[in-house]
């Protein structure tokens, strides 16, 4: 009912639209409209996770300070858990993956509920202290407001995918006030590509998503006003690089390995909220800079060149502010840390990502090679720099997305003077890391459940066709027990001349083809002594409902066959799946695509 009635009220704007505007202008609206969704949802959710932690640093004391940033984020855990359970019915999709998957494989149709649920679990999550960034919640909010905004006006499937990438777009643009890292982020993470119309929709989207953050909320996680680099410190920016992958390449694995973990107590149990919680409120007690997103906490301090502050709140504050060596063992345990605390806060039911988590290891991690250098004595290297780059690097590493890492630094450090280090930092970190490991922080989970999302366009397209509604159904099913007299009777009325055979639970037993019977066909003798159990043979390969399409057309090929039987996984017969058929679709879908 109410579907219909929005209908009945967008059907005169949508024939007004075709008569009078022309389709590009159309595509600029819709993703400027986009843009000022994802800005406002952005501008929300920083607003009230900043209004949130000011609020509970004001409710405890200095003595108490520590034991309550331990306790905070166990609470915000649980309330997440609560909303994650009662509200959401324990269907949250945390993470860029599952827009990934929802763009790759599932026409960018992206759930509605996303439009709100990212914004308050990881306000729940991170203002409590939950050791993950927003730019993840934000940017599957921005996508789901453009896939679902496209469905509304209903765009075609071209237009929606677009319009998701132009929602990511402008949630990554809106949180760091950066349009064209934005644009690239939805490029090298989203979309996997950038056709040329994509492109001003996409930088529309994002300048819009920029200025209505800068207007609303004027501040941004950090800055830095850099004029130059030096010359003689490039060896170091290749030292860099290669341990900013190597660091990249621990957060992947780890993430991961908490991953699996988590897995094993599948769905939302209080035995995770209360392992995970403790485990997290330990780790946030014996080192503070893991509270939160930690780009106050960490990033702000290292860029204000006041390091040392970073031992407030912590042991290592009672041993006194000049003890170097043992600020350097602080920063490395949280570098080393924070991406086991960020998927702790998200295994054990909280809300967030690995994108700001990356920059803040990666700022620690930068921070820590230049002060071991200048502590040599041999030369003296700008620290602050080596911050953002190790940011950049550590970010280009995690997520595979080099040039969303090098303009993002370039624009929240206010200019492109550090573009040419920035260049050698990331590039090496992302070719290391990609060595060692294929796939994103993203999709190496997608990657291992067997959703290639860096498919060619042609295995994108059969990726797109959906197995059940090729299945097709229209062969005559027999059973063992049946005689060839039988069996002759169905050929003379049958279109087909491949029957499966059967048996009562429903399991397929074998086929028979005409080839098979043809030499038995005129022996008449046998008509009624003879069981097609005797006749049919196992076929060639059987698929499997779960299979894709492009696994059963490799299949179709290697065995030469022109249809196969399908099963699902207890060996009952489904259908077949016909060469032809697929071939056919294809070809329409390909039509489309072109058309489109």
């Amino acid at each position: 009912m109410q579907k219909s009635l929005v209908h009945r009220l967008l059907n005169p704007f949508l024939l007004w639209r075709l008569r009078h505007v022309s389709e590009r202008v159309y595509v600029v609206w819709l993703a400027g409209l986009v843009g000022v969704l994802a800005g406002l949802a952005a501008v929300a959710l920083k607003t009230a996770v900043h209004w949130q932690q000011n609020r509970l640093a004001q409710a405890v004391t200095e003595p108490n300070r520590v034991f309550a940033l331990s306790i905070y984020p166990i609470i915000g855990i649980t309330l997440t858990v609560l909303v994650t359970k009662y509200l959401l019915h324990g269907n949250l999709g945390r993470g860029i993956g599952p827009i990934i998957y929802n763009t790759a494989r599932e026409n960018a149709i992206v759930p509605r509920s996303k439009l709100y649920s990212q914004l308050i679990t990881a306000f729940l999550t991170v203002s409590f202290g939950g050791s993950a960034g927003t730019e993840a919640p934000i940017s599957v909010t921005g996508s789901a407001i453009g896939s679902n905004a496209a469905r509304v006006l209903r765009a075609g499937r071209r237009r929606r995918r677009l319009l998701t990438g132009c929602g990511a777009a402008a949630g990554i643009a809106a949180i760091f006030n950066a349009p064209i890292a934005g644009v690239l982020f939805a490029v090298e993470a989203i979309l996997m590509e950038l056709p040329a119309q994509y492109f001003i929709p996409l930088l529309i989207s994002s300048a819009t998503a920029t200025v209505v953050s800068k207007a609303l909320y004027a501040g941004q996680p950090f800055a830095l006003i850099t004029n130059s680099w030096v010359v003689n410190t490039v060896p170091f920016y290749l030292v860099l690089g290669l341990l900013t992958a190597l660091l990249s390449v621990y957060m992947i694995r780890t993430y991961h390995w908490f991953d699996h973990f988590w897995e094993r107590w599948p769905g939302l149990r209080w035995q995770k909220v209360l392992l995970g919680g403790t485990a997290l409120g330990a780790l946030i007690f014996l080192f503070p800079p893991l509270y939160g997103e930690g780009y106050s906490t960490v990033v702000e301090k290292l860029l204000a060149g006041n390091a040392q502050a970073l031992t407030d709140d912590s042991l290592f504050s009672v041993y006194g502010d000049n003890n170097v060596w043992l600020l350097l063992i602080l920063v490395f345990f949280t570098m080393m840390m924070k991406v086991v605390a960020t998927s702790i806060t998200v295994g054990a039911g909280g809300n967030g990502g690995m994108f700001g988590s990356s920059l803040v290891a990666g700022a620690l991690g930068g921070f820590l090679f230049a002060r071991l250098v200048n502590m040599t004595g041999l030369v003296a290297i700008p620290e602050v720099h080596f911050v953002v780059l190790g940011m950049a690097g550590v970010l280009a590493g995690v997520v595979h997305a080099p040039l969303t890492a090098i303009f993002l630094i370039a624009e929240i450090t206010g200019g492109y003077a550090l573009f040419v280090p920035l260049m050698f930092v990331t590039s090496f970190s992302y070719l290391i890391t990609k060595h060692f490991e294929p796939y994103s922080v993203y999709t190496r989970k997608l990657t291992l459940k067997g959703v290639d999302v860096y498919a060619n366009r042609d295995r994108d397209l059969l990726s797109r066709l959906d197995l059940h509604r090729l299945l097709d159904t229209d062969f005559l099913a027999l059973r063992p027990s049946a005689t060839l007299g039988e069996l002759v009777d169905v050929f003379r009325h049958a279109h087909r001349n491949v029957f499966p055979v059967v048996g009562k639970s429903g399991q397929l037993r074998g086929i028979i083809s005409l080839d098979m019977v043809r030499d038995t066909l005129f022996d008449g003798a046998h008509y009624t002594t003879t069981k097609l159990s005797e006749l049919m043979q196992k076929p060639v390969a059987i698929i499997h409902a779960t299979d894709s399409v492009e696994h059963c057309l490799d299949v179709l090929e290697r065995t030469d066959s022109t249809a196969l039987p399908v099963c699902d996984d207890e060996g009952n017969y489904l259908g077949f799946i016909v060469k032809s058929a697929i071939l056919a679709r294809y070809r329409r879908e390909l039509i489309e695509e072109g058309q489109a």
